[in-house]
């Protein structure tokens, strides 16, 4: 049975390993219902102003367009076995992104792991605890 997402949660920062700058908290608060996904997530770094970061989708593989930190980043979203697969190009100030995040959540159903493979994160790894 495939996960739901839904909840409210907080990154576990010293099991999170981000590629930059470490912020002092994300929170993200996720509404789920197969096949609609809708993501509201707050990073509020070490130093500076929070930002929020808001997608929306469907988990079947449509590609979608949503505005996120001004620009316009294309998207798909779609299940690869147990995880969640967001994948996503933006044109960024110029330069030219490809992330693929895979989401998982645990047995338990408290923790949420979004790993970047094969893309310009790859690597990066957050873990956040549900709230």
């Amino acid at each position: 049975m495939r996960p739901t997402f839904s909840g409210t949660w907080k990154a576990d920062l010293a099991k999170t390993r981000l590629i930059g700058s470490h912020p002092k908290e994300i929170v993200a608060r996720i509404d789920h219902a197969e096949p609609i996904i809708s993501v509201d997530m707050l990073f509020t770094p070490a130093e500076g102003a929070p930002h929020r970061i808001e997608f929306k989708g469907r988990t079947n593989g449509e590609q979608v367009e949503n505005v996120v930190l001004g620009a316009s980043w294309h998207s798909t979203i779609q299940w690869v076995g147990p995880e969640l697969l967001i994948e996503s190009h933006v044109n960024l100030s110029g330069r030219y992104f490809h992330f693929r995040d895979f989401w998982s959540m645990s047995d338990d159903g408290n923790l949420l792991t979004m790993i970047h493979r094969d893309d310009d994160l790859d690597g990066q790894v957050t873990v956040l605890k549900k709230v």
